[in-house]
């Protein structure tokens, strides 16, 4: 099927035949355009006319007209739709993208953004002339704060990745003015890709920590590996399996006696808003990314913003400026910026972030509150533990156990082990075969230390229906794959495009039409 036309769960090769009309909505904008037709006809204007090399240096000027195409307003219009339905998102169907949340973001927040007083205000106005939104800015620093249980957040990172980045580079400046100079990072095998990442930006050694069978921190392997030549460990806890570490006290207290910091990537704080705090648990720094947790939606390469929460003994490292509070006095802006940091790692961005990110969260945060934010992680632990006791059950319970089976928190990782081996069917397989059915797949292959692993995170927008819908859709491709198992390996069938050759594109990318 092509793009436009509708999800029938189930839909196999035989019933996803093309009509002339999905056939005709596939056709380009440029194949529907038809010379001299036009969207709108613009009065005269009333004014001489000037040859344009008047107006525009001849240098920049085309030498034949821009090959747009001729189509009235409402193939335009029609146009735009389509590319909007192109893409599967929040808005489309259930997401249950693991380590993602992937939750819906309400609209009201999206109003309170597009307000002409925060939507157009330049990001180099004077702080006297901005007093409003860096109030805004500040107490959403205060208000994440509190939810980290750190005393200092700076809002400049960009992205969940550039918070990583900013908290080890705070982590060398901190190390410097001890007079060390440590070479190591430590990361659990579960940690998420872009962490190794982050540590090889920030010129550090990446050094795997493994899981014990319990899917926690295998003490004493990281025993065995903290030394004087250790900088920090990062974790996120709970992890990626979707367990919540018991020994997380204790694995701070190994880090901290070696005189290293305790990083918390914060991709997975959504299990434990109002339940428990990263800086209680003895981290030193923390990204929060607001893309999951507060509200912002993934912006498909648009903005984001990862902030970062650290310790005391780490916030004059802290990027500047820093949004501050000063005592009011006449002619002195009460919100300011802090450019007087003499042991800051510097700017992180131009400016101070995504504005427009940060009114999203913090109306987020106000709407729910501390004990609504307490619900929310509560509701998406209690979808997860539902999901994965429906899926324990039936075929999928045969086919697709629990990596690591035990309640878990907001997330949990099934194996597709034995389904390859007595279906012939891949993860990757059952993913494709899941959009069939009107749901996004979850992550496929991650974290690696799970047989063909699905991870699963249901997130608490979801209904109970849904979580049924998407357990019986699985119950439904295995009972199919049972009889039939070329059908699900030919999947998807009712997306605007079929089966990539994703191993091929890797390799060989065809990155401009040829000529």
């Amino acid at each position: 099927m092509t793009e436009g036309s509708e999800v029938v769960p189930g839909t196999t090769p035989e019933t996803a035949l093309e009509t002339p009309q999905q056939a005709d909505r596939a056709r380009t904008i440029f194949e529907k355009s038809v010379p001299g037709r036009r969207a709108a006809r613009l009065a005269e204007a009333g004014i001489e006319e000037r040859p344009l090399d008047e107006l525009i240096p001849a240098d920049l000027l085309r030498d034949e007209p821009p090959g747009l195409p001729e189509v009235s307003e409402p193939e335009i219009v029609r146009h735009y739709n389509r590319l909007s339905r192109r893409n599967f998102d929040l808005d489309t169907g259930f997401y249950p993208l693991g380590s993602c949340t992937m939750k819906y973001n309400p609209r009201l927040n999206e109003r309170v953004a597009a307000l002409p007083s925060f939507s157009r205000l330049h990001p180099a106005t004077n702080p006297e002339d901005a007093q409003g939104a860096l109030e805004l800015m500040f107490l959403l620093q205060e208000a994440l704060s509190e939810i980290c249980g750190l005393p200092h957040v700076s809002l400049q990172p960009s992205a969940g990745s550039q918070g990583e980045l900013a908290g080890l580079l705070l982590t060398r400046a901190w190390q410097a003015d001890k007079g060390r100079n440590p070479t190591k990072v430590l990361t659990p095998d579960t940690a998420h890709g872009t962490n190794p990442a982050s540590v090889a930006m920030a010129g550090y050694e990446a050094v795997k920590v493994a899981t014990n069978p319990s899917g926690g921190v295998d003490l004493d392997d990281l025993r065995s590996k903290l030394d004087g030549d250790v900088a920090c460990l990062m974790l996120t806890n709970p992890n990626t399996l979707g367990l919540f570490d018991p020994n997380i006290s204790e694995i701070a207290g190994l880090v901290h006696d070696e005189g290293g910091l305790l990083y918390y990537d914060g991709a997975n704080l959504n299990a434990i808003m109002g339940l428990a705090r990263p800086g209680d648990m003895g981290f030193d720094i923390v990204h929060v990314n607001l893309h999951k947790s507060f509200s912002q939606p993934h912006g498909g390469g648009g903005p984001g913003a990862g902030p970062i929460a650290v310790s005391e003994t780490v916030e004059p490292f802290l990027p500047r400026p820093q949004v501050v509070r000063r005592p009011g006095s006449a002619g002195v802006p009460e919100f300011d910026l802090d450019f007087d940091r003499p042991k800051s790692i510097g700017r992180m961005r131009g400016f101070q972030g995504n504005f427009g990110v940060f009114v999203r969260s913090f109306a987020y945060i106000l709407s729910l509150g501390g004990d609504g934010l307490r619900e929310a992680s509560e509701g998406a632990v209690l979808n997860a533990n539902y999901l994965r006791k429906r899926l324990s059950e039936g075929r999928a319970g045969r086919y697709l156990p629990i990596g690591f089976d035990q309640p878990c928190m907001h997330e949990f990782v099934l194996s597709g082990g034995p389904m390859k081996k007595e279906l012939g069917l891949k993860t990757l397989d059952l993913a494709k075969r899941i959009l069939d059915f009107g749901f996004h797949p979850p992550t496929v292959y991650f974290p690696q230390l799970v047989e063909e692993a699905l991870m699963i995170e249901p997130v608490e927008t979801e209904s109970r229906e849904t979580l049924d819908s998407f357990a019986d859709a699985i119950e439904q491709i295995l009972e199919e794959a049972e009889r039939d198992p070329e059908i699900a390996m030919g999947a998807p069938y009712t997306t605007p495009v079929r089966r990539l050759d994703e191993v091929g594109a890797t390799r060989n990318p065809v990155l401009r039409e040829a000529a």
